[in-house]
């Protein structure tokens, strides 16, 4: 703050106008499904991954380790917007790591047999023939792999890995892995220069087990190398092999975080004396790195930390990376009580004068963007990464940071494993379209899975959202500013029943009850004693009524119910119009019902919509918004990436529209496309297609909104698209 006033204070003595510094952002510019380098005769549907990633001498070709196809890939970025499959080669083992030099690629492959036999080889790929051309044996397992900057030295971290299911995973277990350093003749390992580094005897925890996870070189030749288990660190010289040094990474007293899986994300909870247990480690200069403290055994203090090679502490995040990815919708509430978001990759980079610290948060889905400012980091922003990102690689000289997302979700018919490229330029970040404000207390408002949206009746711009039952425990209603960008979640309202958080909540749509409350619809399940339900609350997220399904409908439900809720009308004739997802058992295929409801009367009424048909999987509604003369439907399939087709808002005219007696035949509506969202879906943030729009409302001044569910970052990106689409008049 002292040298920030002497520079105010400079300015003004000397009067001197500076022109306004742009604005720079990292934005991601494509996406590369890395199931395009399957070979032309396998089976579109293998798990692939891409774990770690490295990049040629010209910056114009990727390299990643993908452990289950048992090879690695490559991805063109001649042009980095539009990247194209490379191929990939076969090796005889598991990839771990890989690395390059000049005009080679070095992969370490894993040839275990078991966890008492480790093995593995280094093996050289020629990158323009894309074939392998000779291999060191390793003597063990190895993990990471790094290359100096004058490509005179290689490092392998030879981890020789745990079995968890051994004594419960506790160390020691032999063999004891160490670290490999070899030297490099253009581009070639020399087999016979391999040195083993003993790194036993240096850890507490269990000294015959080192366990080394990840190793980096600084520019005076020096590895630093992580002993995760061990919660150790120590640094040795690539010349000699001699340790330099090697110290505890320490723990941390965590405050303000959330330690409990519960279907709910309060940062009201504590930890003391958590172990760093640091994965990955890069050299930020000659005399300091920074690690990303992910915990693998009896720690993980969800941080990272900056380290002086000497041992000193000069920085840790603390819960910084938890509030970050709770504000952007992206905390993995499923992994609060092991390792939160989980920060496991690291890259570090010099784009112009400006030196940036990127962590992947495994677990939450985003990489977390800090400036060095050689103190304490300083946040910039937060990037979207596919599923599970572990890998990074930056290419300053062209703006771009890379990054490798390791989960393929294929047998659960989610996202395939992605390779993202982002580009630093000037403008705005893209990325969150929505996050939250902070609380009193000053963490963020824990929120995600949105699933239902509707306007104030009188504030333009102001929208209210439910989280549907993924946050089981603690359902709520989120109150929207969206003349923001992004727009920003400014409160969140408990649903209460006598006074407590209402269980057996499955909250889909909501809707204005013209009293100051809300109208909740309720998507039932069965298996799991969730009711299909409407309930009328008041403003303070207090449930006031609860109305059950009639007997009618009950006696023909499925799983897939309520998906909204409008209302239509006033007073007496106020009417509920609600939309079920897909077909139940007496509806007509490729049909579905609106179901209305009085609440003076207490009738229940219905009509049927047809749905497009699916070219994969199920279609069906997930949003009604009733404005201006009509009913808005959002109608979705259910595909993600390249296999979305069917994500569009119809209307149905309220002019004629008549609901029959449930027991009558059913009037089938007729629709009207009023737009295709795909394509504001992919320009939002440049990623793949995600699967759930299932929020929409138009606001006071007719400006139109959809927001995606993000499924509680389970299994998923964790990806929040919210798009403001402008007045519909203008477009349609």
């Amino acid at each position: 703050m002292q040298r920030n006033a002497i520079i105010l204070a400079l300015l003004a003595s000397t009067a001197v106008i500076l022109p306004a510094q742009a604005e720079m952002n990292f934005n991601r510019i494509a996406t590369f499904a890395v199931a395009e380098n399957l070979p032309a005769d396998a089976d579109k549907a293998t798990e692939t991954s891409s774990e770690i990633i490295a990049r040629s001498a010209d910056g114009k070709t990727l390299i990643y380790s993908d452990s289950p196809l048992g090879g690695v890939g490559f991805v063109d970025i001649s042009d980095a917007a539009a990247p194209k499959a490379g191929g990939a080669v076969m090796l005889d083992g598991e990839p771990t790591s890989v690395g390059v030099v000049g005009q080679k690629a070095i992969a370490a492959v894993n040839t275990s047999k078991s966890f008492t036999e480790p093995s593995g080889n280094l093996v050289v790929i020629d990158m323009a023939a894309k074939t392998a051309e000779a291999s060191c044996a390793l003597g063990g397992q190895p993990d990471s792999v790094a290359i100096s900057a004058n490509g005179r030295f290689l490092a392998v971290a030879i981890e020789n890995e745990r079995d968890e299911d051994l004594n419960d995973g506790v160390i020691p277990q032999m063999p004891a892995g160490d670290l490999k350093v070899f030297t490099l003749t253009d581009g070639m390992p020399d087999c016979d220069s391999m040195k083993t580094v003993s790194l036993a005897g240096l850890a507490g925890i269990a000294p015959s087990d080192p366990e080394p996870e990840f190793v980096d070189f600084n520019d005076a030749g020096e590895i630093v190398v992580t002993l995760q288990e061990n919660n150790h660190i120590a640094v040795v010289s690539a010349e000699s092999g001699a340790v330099v040094n090697h110290f505890a990474a320490g723990s941390i007293d965590l405050e303000q975080i959330d330690t409990l899986d519960n279907g709910a994300i309060d940062f009201d909870q504590a930890a003391a004396n958590v172990k760093r247990e640091p994965d990955a480690v890069k050299w930020l200069d000659n005399d300091r790195f920074v690690t990303a403290n992910e915990g693998d055994y009896e720690g993980g203090s969800r941080s990272f930390t900056v380290f002086k090679k000497t041992g000193e502490v000069l920085f840790d995040s603390g819960n910084d990376l938890e509030f970050r990815a709770a504000a952007a919708g992206h905390y993995p509430d499923k992994r609060s009580d092991a390792k939160g978001t989980e920060p496991e990759g690291l890259e570090v980079a010099t784009f112009g004068e400006q030196r940036y610290i990127f962590v992947a948060l495994e677990r939450a889905s985003l990489i977390a963007v800090y400036r060095d400012t050689g103190g304490a980091p300083e946040f910039v922003q937060v990037l979207p990464s596919g599923t599970g990102p572990e890998g990074l690689v930056a290419i300053p000289e062209r703006n771009l940071l890379v990054t490798a997302n390791e989960a393929d979700l294929i047998e659960d018919g989610g996202a395939r494993s992605h390779v993202m490229v982002y580009e630093l330029s000037e403008g705005k970040a893209a990325y969150p379209t929505i996050e939250s404000a902070m609380d009193e207390n000053g963490a963020p408002f824990g929120w995600g899975a949105l699933s239902g949206l509707v306007a104030d009746p009188e504030k333009p711009g102001t929208l209210y959202a439910v989280s549907d039952s993924f946050y089981g425990n603690q359902p709520a209603i989120f109150t929207i500013d969206a003349t923001q960008t992004p727009a920003r979640i400014t409160k969140k309202t408990v649903v209460t029943r006598n006074g407590a958080a209402a269980q057996k909540l499955d909250l889909e749509g909501i809707a204005n009850d013209g009293k100051g409350g809300f109208w909740l619809a309720s998507e039932g399940r069965t298996d799991r004693l969730t009711p299909h339900a409407l309930f009328r609350i008041d403003a303070k997220g207090e449930i006031k009524q609860e109305i059950a399904l009639p007997a009618e409908l009950l006696a023909v439900e499925q799983r897939f119910g309520m998906e909204g809720v409008t209302v239509v009308g006033e007073g007496d004739d106020q009417m509920l119009v609600m939309a079920i997802q897909r077909e139940w058992k007496d509806d007509p295929k490729g049909q579905v019902k609106l179901v209305s409801y009085k609440p003076a009367s207490k009738e229940w009424a219905a009509v049927r919509y047809p749905l497009d048909a699916a070219e994969k999987g199920w279609v069906g509604l997930s949003e009604i918004t009733a404005h201006d003369g009509k009913l808005y439907i959002v109608e979705r399939d259910n595909q993600i990436g390249s296999s979305a087709k069917i994500k569009k808002l119809y209307s149905v005219s309220l002019d004629g529209f008549a609901p029959a007696a449930l027991d009558a035949d059913l009037p089938l509506v007729e629709k009207t496309l009023e737009r295709d969202l795909l394509p504001e879906m992919k320009a939002a943030t440049n990623g793949y297609v995600v699967d759930k729009i299932e929020g929409f409302a138009i606001d006071a001044d007719g400006t139109a909104y959809f927001v995606t569910d993000n499924d509680g970052v389970d299994d998923s990106s964790g990806e929040t698209i919210f798009v403001n689409m402008g007045k519909l008049s203008a477009t349609h």
